[in-house]
């Protein structure tokens, strides 16, 4: 499986109607884009954990994409409703890290040691 990681910060100055049509072409894409196998969105959260004092700001939130395989996240990326949401992220967005993982089980453990 494919996880597309994308860790954001909306800009503080967003308007109200910006934040929802960015979180509608979320929507949109994640539902028009047929290779899409899950979506998951999170917020950061703090609990009190020793690492959460870290010195760079982290970002407000989280959204993994999952994929079957590269092929499948290559079609969610040539998608016209991708095209659409990169261009609303890009302008509603303060910072924003985007990165790709193949992921399983417990098996991918071994990856550490080789």
């Amino acid at each position: 499986m494919i996880a597309h990681l994308v860790l954001f910060t909306p800009r503080a100055d967003l308007p109200v109607e910006e934040r929802r049509a960015l979180a509608a072409a979320f929507a949109q894409a994640a539902r028009a884009i047929p290779s899409v196998r899950g979506v998951r969105v999170g917020r950061l959260i703090r609990h009190g954990a020793r690492y959460e004092s870290a010195p760079a700001a982290p970002p407000a939130f989280a959204a993994i994409i999952e994929f079957d395989d590269v092929a499948g996240l290559r079609a969610y990326l040539d998608h016209p409703a991708h095209e659409g949401l990169g261009t609303c992220l890009r302008e509603a967005v303060s910072e924003a890290a985007v990165y790709d993982f193949e992921v399983g089980g417990l098996d991918f453990l071994e990856d550490l040691v080789r």
